[in-house]
């Protein structure tokens, strides 16, 4: 299935380096999805490993007890990711009009993309050049929740619930086409006290 161009149309479509400009040292899902995140972190990231953190910004979520090799962040905000302390490298990088990563082929042992897949325009190509960079077998953790900057959201996104926007990222690995043993979870269920937390892995062909 296609989906039509429309279904990544966004009611800003403004410069996206405009709208991260300005540092955002906030967190955007409260602790109990935060946490869900790190656990996530710890069953799917290879201890040692060297790990990308693809949209990142000033806070990783990644375990703190685990050592890795190398925390490389790809994200919008220079001032951010200058700030994050889980980063040895970054790159600063606008996914939206340069899909591919400035990192040679199978040079990560996993990757991970906290609650931003919903403002990708183009994620098909952005996951299958992930595929690329990561040796075979490694996992790319996507999680999301319900909570983001609405008018920066593809259209599609925000007309599904938890459920279909992972059907949704799903596609996404299925289209990029070098990518298997895709699984979802669900650290966080819908309701309660917290934010929603969903999440979607698949493994490198």
């Amino acid at each position: 299935m296609k989906l039509r161009p429309e279904a990544f149309q966004r009611l800003d479509e403004s410069l996206d380096q405009e709208f991260y400009a300005e540092p955002r040292m906030v967190t955007h899902i409260d602790p109990e999805a935060i946490a869900a995140v790190t656990q996530l972190y710890r069953e799917w990231l290879p201890p040692g490993g060297a790990i990308l953190d693809l949209m990142s910004s000033w806070i990783s979520h990644l375990p703190t007890e685990i050592p890795y090799r190398q925390v490389a962040g790809l994200g919008m905000n220079p001032q951010e990711l200058t700030a994050n302390p889980r980063l040895d490298s970054f790159s600063v990088q606008d996914l939206n009009t340069q899909p591919d990563l400035p990192f040679p082929d199978a040079t990560f042992d996993a990757a991970c993309c906290c609650v931003s897949i919903d403002y990708l325009t183009n994620p098909v190509a952005v996951i299958r050049d992930v595929g690329r960079v990561l040796v075979p077998d490694a996992p790319l953790v996507i999680s999301f929740s319900n909570r983001c900057f609405p008018t920066k959201a593809i259209a599609i996104w925000r007309h599904l619930n938890g459920v279909g926007q992972q059907e949704l990222v799903e596609h996404y690995f299925t289209e990029a086409g070098n990518w298997d043993r895709v699984v979802r979870s669900v650290p966080i269920s819908e309701g309660g006290f917290t934010d929603p937390l969903f999440a979607v892995i698949g493994r490198r062909r």
